[in-house]
């Protein structure tokens, strides 16, 4: 019969390989995000951007602080689902969000 501290080694060690392979998922998966038909993003949950769409009639200089503030706005959005995908597969897994192994 294995000790309670084997046990937990054991658990540990299976939630830390359950952590690796969520978040190997998650670097993979695409985040997009539309704002006011003027841009679109493509996020992945590694937070590197796959594309980014501006429609040709936004590209108008008169419209330049609000294309600005359109990929600013869509940028924060998809950074801040990814954080909060991330922070549920820790809370899954673990229990609590932010524990780190």
């Amino acid at each position: 019969m294995p000790n309670p501290m084997q046990q937990m080694l054991a658990q540990a060690q299976r939630m830390q390989r359950e952590l690796k392979k969520a978040h190997d998922e998650l670097e993979q998966k695409e985040f997009k995000v539309s704002k006011s038909g003027m841009v679109e993003l493509v996020v992945l949950g590694s937070r590197k951007i796959k594309s980014i769409n501006i429609d040709k009639d936004a590209l108008d200089p008169e419209n330049k602080e609000m294309l600005e503030e359109a990929i600013s706005l869509a940028l924060n959005e998809a950074l801040e689902q990814i954080a909060k995908e991330n922070d549920e597969i820790e809370t899954k897994i673990t229990g609590q969000k932010g524990m780190m192994f």
